[in-house]
């Protein structure tokens, strides 16, 4: 090795000996002729020092070395004088004094200040994410990254799982998203996809008998980016069961995200067990089937209280089949107009028509108070218990709409008055989603709401006897303060059932066939009760860690175009390459 020690483990222990450092200057002071550097590597900082008394030679080259450059140095540990002494650094009590000193490397200027904490523009940072990474921030990123997925390997192993690594070349399917596809230069004109996530593979090992699955598993969406979605390739914590309930997989996995919670982060985990809600009663309470639980604005339905009122926004919801909700905010009569309608705006966004609203102060102030009778008024203020200091939001529309804009306006109220408390961590479980719903795309037309492969409530029978909109499914979310950390399900492994599933939602038998007939064709070959759910690696570390972005949670992220400005990616490619892979480009000049 080129070095005795790293920059971060010298203390008073080691005073008196000789040791060898490696690595980047960090910063460079001359004082009085002495010059100081504090050296950096992954580990931490070290100062050292060169004085032209104990090595002339040492200072002279010392005396050319700027920020960033690399260095061998060695020399003798001294504590430092008590006025000297940096308690901010685990070195801090002592310094190197140097006799000798070996450039490894030199360095242009960086593009930025790698020592500073300073906001630098995110695609000159990517540019550059090889400097980026040098700053400690994301080094201690890097390595709590890498201790929380040594944990999750731990955990499972000793909970009697398998690692299984799944193939990443592999069949376009359905998942609710674009796939990735890569031609295939041996089968002109076919190509493979990249894997939205193990789903089918997973499903083929329980199967196969391999009861208890997980992988650190590399997933890949043609999706656009956001906050708390990086595009293209993202990573997630899968993990299959066979021979169980839901209930089973939210034992293996709740306690892992508590361990998770209470060893990587420095939240407190709300309430455990995990409180479970129902995906009808979470959108009737929060408005979200991803509600953030660390404040307890709740929406409450107005319908029966607003039966016989004069208001004709209200009158019209109920007579077309809607409802009627309120939702108070505490403390939020000091809002401006211009958030009142900023609010306005979050809620059209959802659908609704307007935002209607009542301001508790000493009087109660309202552009609708004429339309509303004094029993009715009295009946909102009693159901939603508002009080002198408050506002009360109202949604008037479909049962959907009219929940969802209210939702979205708690969610914005929420983080508003500051009430998003970062030492907490409020997790639960939504479950009982409808395994149908209305297509967006073809109007009338019954699709799956979530996940084709789950198992509906009542399985065949149900499918065979129920209205389509009325069966729910083994489906499951798992959230924690505001976020989707995992999906998952109790699997349809039922040949009948599947082909039935299918049908319901318009898709013939040759069809499902064609798509899926490897799945249906092992499912007759004896497939066990099975079901799983993977949270995603990335989202839970963002959350944990408070990042603004999920990119702060990669090594190599792409940026909010869904660029790599590192590599130029996506780039073009030589005609030879579309040749051997019988590509011709139609691309409009």
């Amino acid at each position: 090795m080129l070095r005795t020690h790293t920059c971060g483990e010298l203390s008073k222990k080691q005073i008196g000996q000789k040791v060898t450092l490696t690595g980047w200057v960090n910063t460079r002071r001359d004082h009085g002729g002495i010059i100081f550097i504090d050296l950096r590597d992954r580990y931490g900082l070290t100062q050292i020092k060169f004085d032209p008394d104990i090595s002339k030679a040492a200072w002279d080259e010392a005396d050319k070395v700027r920020p960033e450059w690399v260095l061998q140095v060695t020399g003798e540990v001294f504590a430092r004088p008590k006025d000297m002494i940096n308690p901010k650094m685990a070195t801090g009590e002592i310094e190197v004094a140097i006799d000798e000193i070996k450039i490894l490397n030199k360095s242009k200027t960086p593009p930025f200040e790698i020592s500073q904490e300073k906001s630098v523009n995110e695609d000159l940072r990517l540019k550059y994410r090889y400097l980026d990474l040098r700053h400690p921030r994301l080094q201690k990123i890097m390595k709590q990254r890498d201790d929380l997925i040594t944990y999750v390997r731990e955990y499972f192993h000793k909970n009697n799982f398998i690692e299984i690594q799944t193939p990443i070349l592999a069949n376009s399917s359905p998942e609710g998203a674009r796939d990735y596809l890569v031609p295939s230069r041996l089968y002109p004109g076919k190509f493979y996809a990249l894997p939205q996530a193990p789903q089918q593979f997973k499903q083929l090992l329980m199967v196969g008998g391999m009861d208890k699955y997980f992988q650190i598993a590399t997933c890949f969406r043609d999706e656009d980016p956001r906050a708390d979605r990086h595009p293209g390739d993202f990573y997630q914590i899968d993990m299959e069961m066979s021979f169980v309930e839901q209930e089973d997989v939210w034992q293996t996995i709740e306690p892992l995200m508590i361990e998770l919670t209470e060893k990587f982060s420095d939240k407190e985990v709300l309430q455990k067990p995990f409180p479970v809600i129902t995906y009808k009663e979470v959108i009737s309470k929060y408005g979200s089937d991803k509600p953030d639980l660390r404040f307890d604005f709740e929406i409450k339905d107005l319908s029966e209280e607003m039966q016989k009122t004069e208001f004709k926004v209200f009158t019209d919801a109920l007579s077309n089949g809607g409802i009627v909700n309120a939702l108070k905010i505490k403390d939020g009569a000091k809002f401006s107009r211009k958030h009142i309608d900023e609010l306005t705006e979050i809620a059209k966004n959802k659908g609704a028509k307007g935002l209607a609203y009542i301001i508790y102060e000493k009087e109660i102030k309202s552009p609708i108070l004429k339309f509303l009778s004094d029993p009715e008024i009295k009946a909102i203020t009693k159901k939603t218990k508002a009080k002198e200091g408050d506002i009360v939001f109202f949604g008037a529309d479909n049962w959907k709409i009219a929940s969802e804009a209210l939702g979205a306006v708690r969610e914005e109220c929420g983080a508003y008055l500051g009430l998003k408390d970062s030492s907490k961590a409020a997790w639960l479980w939504i479950c009982d989603y409808p395994m149908y719903d209305y297509s967006e795309m073809e109007e009338g037309k019954i699709d799956f709401s979530h996940n084709p492969f789950s198992m509906p409530q009542g399985g065949l029978k149900a499918l065979e006897e129920k209205d389509p909109l009325e069966i729910l499914a083994y489906q499951y979310d798992l959230v924690c303060n505001g976020f989707e950390i995992s999906s998952g399900a109790i699997r349809n492994h039922d040949p009948e059932t599947m082909y039935k599933a299918f049908a319901v939602a318009g898709y013939t038998k040759e069809q499902v066939d064609a798509k899926f007939g490897h799945m249906i064709k092992a499912f007759e070959y004896g497939a066990p009760p099975h079901g799983g759910c993977a949270p995603g690696l990335d989202r839970l570390l963002m959350v944990f860690w408070e990042c603004p972005s999920i990119r702060d949670i990669y090594a190599f992220p792409k940026n909010g175009a869904a660029q790599d400005v590192m590599l130029g990616a996506p780039s073009e490619v030589s005609d030879k390459q579309l040749e051997e892979l019988h590509i011709k480009l139609d691309l409009d000049e």
